[in-house]
């Protein structure tokens, strides 16, 4: 061999062990500062790297159709973000609607809803493809704050718009009607003579007619599309949740306490619907719309639930078997079956639970007072009830009064003492929404020093309007203790964050309450459980999209009991009477025989 030849190799030599060990030594380097197997050390190093990545940003936003709880159509927004550049669907949100159309209303009022319906959720999928997609590209999707702005400027300008196109379109009508005036005497003379007859009417009716109470406020118009600007901004707290990795009633809590974290969270407590009663029905009651089931709050939410559908259980068993039922023979001795005989069992609402009537608030309570007791339950001990009145439907303007018994009516301030009443005899009930209309003020002002300490009163039909609720950091309502927000149309999340924080330091409660048409989404639970809200109104424990939000509460109350950050919180009344003076503390919750 010869000598270039063996030098040639002996170099190779040399740097295939010298390159060996630095080698080894890279590895024992690497060993000492990340003790880690090598498939985690890259995932480590990825970590790392990944700090120094863009932060994700919307890039795009996806509206369409899609059917809700009841087989109506509604708008689902999907969220596309760009994460370490590529483009990626990070969550989807569905919106719940809203309708004051009830159950059994004419066919032609049903079609007109279903077609002003249609023709929303299309403009709201026009609206998120097109305007809203362009307006928050390259958003950051944390930064909820800015998104809500965006989104509520944008539908600020669609108001406007919608103004002017109404003055223009009234504009030409007073016009065309000028110039049909203008054209002869003939058809001028024709024209007033119905007129000067219905004058006549109309005065006789005046003078007949005397109505005390204050009309009611009209309806707030819902724009057209409006469920776009909702939709987008729960789906962007959503996104920010996924993208911030904790789930979304914690980013919300992060969002209300300005990124401070909670340490410990209350759950909120579920007012379960369990009757459903029909107003415009054959039997007489008109005063209740909803019986709800309010569980102790000693009680976890699994076991309230628990005890909630044993109770459904045994009033469905009742209805269906009224012959059988435990104490039917006691009750037929004294008379009572025959005079008060329980009401057909009739079928399922679309707030999940039994829709039927009665003849009297006493036929209904002793009811239940009886299927508790036939399980070993007591109201006022084991369970309470909350009352949703739905006065603003009972009101006959033409009286002046609210029928609350077929042929039976009574003034605002009669219904006061009516409630007063009630409570005094039925000490189990710890809730009354809705008791009385927005518009007595007065009567809301005189049930609430009345009954304030034992039970809550609580308005509904007020927060309906969102957009008119808040006015120089207060709540533009009647006194009350608490309000039933829902998240519908033009809803924001912030809007959502500041009236609770507002109702926080007005020591009145915040309801979180289902719409009456709901979607499968269960964003409302955590919205509820990270604002904080006192009380969850979710229908009842039937239909999957409203069991599938009971699910997510007991999910979250599993979490955070595993975390060990759930809070226990007492339910407390505010005594409207004494609260001005000073050291006054609310009542806890009592026990009946304390009444």
């Amino acid at each position: 061999m010869e000598a270039s030849e063996r030098r040639r190799l002996r170099r190779e030599a040399a740097e295939y062990y010298r390159g060996h060990r630095v080698a080894e030594r890279m590895e024992d380097a690497l060993n000492a500062l990340f003790p880690l197997h090598p498939e985690d050390l890259y995932g480590e190093l990825a970590n790392y790297f990944s700090k120094f990545s863009k932060a994700p940003v919307i890039c795009k936003l996806v509206g369409r159709k899609v059917l809700d709880g009841v087989g109506q159509p509604t708008l689902e927004v999907e969220v596309y973000c760009t994460v370490k550049n590529y483009e990626k669907r990070i969550c989807s949100t569905v919106m719940a609607t809203h309708s004051q159309i009830p159950e059994n209303a004419l066919p032609e009022t049903i079609e007109a809803d279903e077609k002003e319906r249609n023709d929303s959720v299309h403009t709201a999928v026009e609206w998120v493809n097109e305007a809203l997609n362009t307006m928050l590209r390259d958003l950051d999707p944390a930064d909820q704050c800015q998104a809500d702005k965006m989104l509520g400027e944008y539908f600020a300008n669609k108001i406007e718009e919608k103004k002017e196109i109404e003055k223009q379109k009234e504009k030409k009508k007073k016009e065309e009607e000028a110039a049909k005036v203008t054209r002869g005497p003939p058809s001028y003379y024709s024209a007033s003579t119905p007129k000067q007859k219905n004058r006549g009417k109309s005065g006789k009716k005046v003078s007949v007619e005397v109505n005390p109470s204050p009309p009611a406020e009209p309806a707030e118009p819902v724009l057209r599309g409006s469920l776009a600007i909702g939709g987008t901004s729960l789906a962007i707290a959503k996104a920010g949740a996924t993208i911030s990795h904790v789930p979304l009633y914690l980013h919300t809590a992060l969002l209300k306490h300005n990124q401070g974290s909670p340490k410990e969270m209350t759950l909120p407590l579920p007012m379960v619907t369990v009757l459903n009663c029909e107003k415009n029905s054959l039997t007489k009651l008109k005063l209740v719309k909803e019986v709800m089931l309010i569980p102790p709050v000693e009680l976890s939410c699994q076991q309230g639930i628990e005890r909630v559908l044993d109770i459904q259980k045994e009033i469905t068993r009742m209805l269906e078997f009224p012959g059988k039922r435990p104490g039917s023979q006691a009750d037929s001795r004294k008379g009572k079956a025959q005079k008060t005989p329980p009401p057909p069992l009739k079928r399922i609402s679309h707030l999940g639970c039994l829709t039927i009537g009665y003849d009297s608030l006493e036929q209904l309570l002793l009811q239940l007072q009886r299927a508790c007791n036939n399980i070993g339950l007591e109201l006022g001990t084991d369970m309470y009830l909350a009352i949703n009145c739905a006065a603003h439907e009972l009101m006959d303007y033409g009286k002046g009064k609210y029928e609350i018994l077929t042929g039976t009516f009574k003034s605002p301030d009669e219904m006061v003492a009516m409630y007063v009443e009630m409570i005094n005899n039925f000490p189990f009930i710890i809730a009354l929404i809705d008791p009385l209309r927005k518009e007595d003020s007065e009567q809301w002002s005189s049930i609430c020093c009345a009954l304030g300490s034992k039970c809550y009163l609580i308005a509904e039909d007020a927060a309906t309007q969102i957009s008119k609720l808040k006015t120089d950091q207060n709540i533009n309502i009647a006194m009350c203790s608490g309000v039933v927000l829902k998240y519908i149309n033009q809803t924001k999340v912030s809007d959502l964050i500041e009236l609770t924080g507002i109702l926080d330091g007005q020591r009145r409660v915040t309801i979180l309450g289902s719409s009456e048409r709901e979607s499968s989404d269960e964003s409302l639970v955590d919205l509820a459980v990270g604002l904080g809200a006192r009380f969850l109104k979710l229908g009842g424990l039937c239909r999957g999209e409203r069991v599938a939000k009971y699910n997510r509460l007991l999910a979250i109350e599993e979490e955070l009991a595993a975390n060990g950050a759930l809070r226990e919180e007492k339910l407390e009344f505010v005594d409207f009477a004494e609260e001005s003076q000073p050291g006054q503390l609310p009542d806890v919750l009592p026990a009946p025989e304390q009444d």
